[in-house]
């Protein structure tokens, strides 16, 4: 059973995302096997707020080179929440929005 701390593992803290907040649109990085229902029950969960939509991204991870051994970083995926016009905001990103 996943948790609501199982599925967020942080917010995207990004110059886009801080222009962003005013409009009450946040973006996190989500669990890759997280689907949208999910990720909107655990943001209403962790931070008592209502979500208007959820939209999420899949990033592919980048391709590194190390001499001759190569990999690639992991893939990840983002969240982008919008809250209700009568929702609170989330109290964490109270001072970065301008």
């Amino acid at each position: 059973m996943k948790t609501a701390y199982d599925l967020i593992i942080r917010p995207v803290l990004t110059e886009k995302s801080y222009a962003s907040i005013a409009d009450k649109k946040y973006v996190f990085e989500v669990a890759v096997n997280a689907n949208k229902t999910e990720i909107k029950a655990a943001i209403e969960e962790i931070f008592g707020v209502k979500v208007d939509s959820v939209n999420t991204m899949r990033v592919e991870g980048k391709m590194k080179r190390q001499g001759r051994t190569q990999g690639r970083t992991p893939e990840i995926k983002k969240a982008y929440v919008t809250l209700k016009k009568d929702s609170k905001a989330i109290e964490f990103f109270e001072g970065m929005a301008q």
